[in-house]
């Protein structure tokens, strides 16, 4: 099994200007990525990786995001290079980058790295399996991008709020937790599970998993209803999570009887990035109302 070095070697300055030297990177998938200089023109698939690149200060370097990115403002509008059908070479390469930032999901790295190599261009991959390789994947792009003092600056802004949600909940109970992420037609729904950032989001803000579907995101409505979590969380909006537990069984549910069924933000929760800690902060104050000031 692959495993994820985040262990950076640079020719020039790690810290310095756009102007900096040589930076060589070994990615998610193992692989050694040397850029001759901070990349000017970049493309980021999906919108964990745009976010991150984004809160960099580098947005104006972007030239290409895929169909489902809604965040920051200032990229939208920016040409499309994928979406629900797919991910184009030929749009990516397009927009003559010098580096393509891609996660494993929906087959984008399988689509998109063997080509990208055979041209020459500058590919990396990321996992985002936990809050604390979010902030490595932080530091990595930084580096990258040749600000990498920045990136060490945002990434240790992002920890101080971790330790400081860490001291709030230290020694309280820890409520059951369910996290309703999606729905299926088949009538199943999609929960967070450990092993993932959203399951480690939950457990930072102090919340204990009240159901463990493995590594299978699908369990059945029953499932959930058996497990009787003390918190329901629904990663949406306020409507669809009062029509589902408006369903039968849904309300003689602890969390529902005790009014501890919550939506929360999908974006800050399901889009691994600098947004997550909001999600976090969140949740503890959602979990532990009584330590909000503490």
């Amino acid at each position: 099994m692959r495993r994820f070095f985040l262990a950076a070697i640079a020719a020039g300055c790690l810290s310095g200007p756009a102007h900096a030297g040589p930076v060589t990177v070994h990615d998610a998938f193992g692989r050694t990525v040397t850029l001759p200089a901070p990349p000017q023109r970049i493309v980021t698939i999906f919108a964990s990786n745009t976010e991150m690149v984004a809160a960099l200060g580098l947005a104006d370097r972007i030239v290409g995001i895929e169909a489902f990115t809604r965040f920051p403002p200032e990229v939208l509008g920016k040409p499309l290079v994928g979406g629900r059908l797919g991910f184009s070479v030929d749009a990516v390469v397009a927009e003559r980058p010098d580096l393509v930032v891609v996660t494993p999901a929906r087959q984008a790295a399988n689509q998109l790295v063997d080509p990208m190599e055979r041209l020459g261009i500058p590919i990396v991959v990321l996992l985002h399996r936990s809050v604390a390789e979010v902030l490595d994947n932080i530091r990595l792009l930084a580096r990258l991008g040749g600000v990498a003092e920045r990136g060490e600056e945002l990434a240790a802004r992002l920890q101080s709020r971790l330790d400081r949600i860490k001291q709030r909940v230290a020694g309280l109970a820890e409520p059951s937790t369910i996290m309703i992420t999606g729905r299926l037609g088949n009538g199943l729904l999609l929960i967070a599970r450990p092993g993932t950032y959203t399951g480690d989001a939950i457990a930072r803000a102090g919340g204990r998993f009240a159901l463990d579907s493995g590594a299978i995101a699908q369990v059945s409505p029953e499932a959930v209803l058996n497990a009787d979590p003390d918190v329901l969380l629904f990663a949406g909006s306020d409507k669809d999570l009062k029509e589902l537990i408006a369903r039968p069984g849904w309300k003689d549910m602890r969390a529902v009887k005790d009014k501890r069924a919550h939506a929360v933000v999908r974006a800050e929760l399901l889009i691994p990035g600098p947004r997550t800690i909001d999600g976090i902060e969140r949740l503890a104050e959602i979990f532990h109302p009584q330590a909000a000031t503490r």
